[in-house]
């Protein structure tokens, strides 16, 4: 939990001599202390990149602070936000029958250790409604067959603008989005895949990697695009394995991995630590 006075800087600017002096130097001038600082300049892009998790004096006045600072953005040509470092943003989390994201996500939610604020589950099926009871959260659920795909969707759109939900989750759920409402939640929609076995797509993934012999598996956490778990990435993970793993252990420790990768992204994304460069990302993690 973010103690009190304490809010979250970002900002975006093209990479120039003085950008991090002249922002720590304001900083400075205001008594603010900078409890976490990450700084990064692009040489693809050409932009630098600034994330801060500053404490404010007690009294300060944040509203002429902003104004102080957007003067200096104006002149740097800089893009930034500051917001309160205890702010959740909503999230609206959609799984269909594995649930082992989605329970882990839910756990972190319960401890406050997700960083955002679950406003309910969808799914594609019922399997998942005992979550939602269990956690008080609204359930949708949205059956998805080709012939009621472009309904469903319509469906899921309501969902996500009436719970006033600021991105999406996809916790393993189990239905590829249309191009068209990959490119309305452009940037605002997280998925999970097994990362480390890109030759083995389809059906039972793990027991194909078994069949070759594999060594490595993982899982990727990216932003949805209308190309195919091939959004931008946020977070991944692998681990080594050998001949001695079999199909179910795979599974484990695959499921595992998802799991952990996956939340380590929404935490991300959610604390703002995430910035697009060049067609990919960014993170201060």
């Amino acid at each position: 939990m973010a103690e009190p006075g304490s809010y979250i800087l970002r900002t975006e600017a093209k990479d120039e001599v003085g950008i991090l002096a002249g922002v720590t130097g304001l900083l400075a001038e205001h008594s603010i202390s900078i409890a976490e600082s990450h700084d990064f300049g692009d040489p693809v892009s050409g932009k630098f990149f600034i994330w801060v998790r500053m404490t404010c004096p007690e009294g300060m006045d944040m509203a002429a602070f902003e104004k102080r600072f957007a003067g200096f953005a104006e002149w740097r040509k800089m893009q930034f936000s500051i917001r309160p470092a205890d702010y959740r943003p909503r999230v609206l989390l959609m799984a269909s029958k594995m649930d082992h994201c989605l329970s882990d996500l839910l756990f972190r939610h319960r401890h406050d250790r997700l960083g955002a604020e679950v406003v309910g589950i969808v799914s594609n099926h019922d399997d998942a409604r005992w979550h939602a009871d269990r956690h008080d959260l609204p359930f949708h659920h949205i059956p998805v067959a080709k012939e009621t795909k472009a309904e469903a969707e319509e469906k899921l759109l309501v969902r996500i603008e009436d719970s006033g939900a600021d991105f999406v989750v996809l916790a393993r759920y189990m239905q590829v989005l249309t191009d068209d409402l990959c490119r309305k939640l452009e940037g605002r929609c997280i998925n999970i895949h097994h990362s480390a076995l890109p030759s083995f797509k389809g059906a039972r993934p793990y027991h194909q990697a078994y069949s070759r012999g594999v060594k490595l598996i993982g899982a990727t956490a990216h932003y949805v695009t209308a190309d195919l778990d091939e959004g931008p990435i946020i977070a991944q993970e692998a681990v080594s394995v050998d001949h001695r793993a079999t199909p179910d252990r795979l599974i484990e420790l695959g499921r595992d991995i998802e799991a952990r990768v996956l939340a380590r992204a929404v935490r991300a994304h959610a604390e703002g630590r995430v910035f697009m460069s060049a067609g990919r990302t960014v993170v201060f993690d």
